[in-house]
């Protein structure tokens, strides 16, 4: 099975922000961490289903934490974050060709 890294941030004034650095575009929030966890299960697979047809390319594959933590982006955007390995069994839906 695949994990695909989720990024969380939480404000004092705010909920659990969750995003995936592998993603573009994914995010979602909880006002709990177990909240945020289901949502972001949920929005990654509603993500898929709708990846291909929405974006005309393929569900991006995702890295590894040691492959995150090469990437300058990453090591800057999770500072201070919470790390949540989301577990991705799902095929992408993939559109006929015509």
């Amino acid at each position: 099975m695949r994990h695909y890294i989720a990024v969380v941030h939480k404000d004092e004034t705010s909920c659990y922000g969750v995003f995936f650095p592998d993603v573009n575009g994914v995010f979602t929030a909880g006002d709990t961490l177990e909240e945020a966890f289901a949502q972001a299960q949920e929005v990654l697979a509603f993500a898929a289903e709708h990846w291909v047809e929405d974006t005309a390319s393929d569900f991006p594959e995702p890295r590894s934490i040691d492959e995150l933590r090469t990437d300058p982006d990453f090591v800057e955007s999770s500072r201070d974050a919470i790390l949540m390995a989301i577990p991705f069994n799902q095929t992408p839906t993939r559109i006929a060709a015509e």
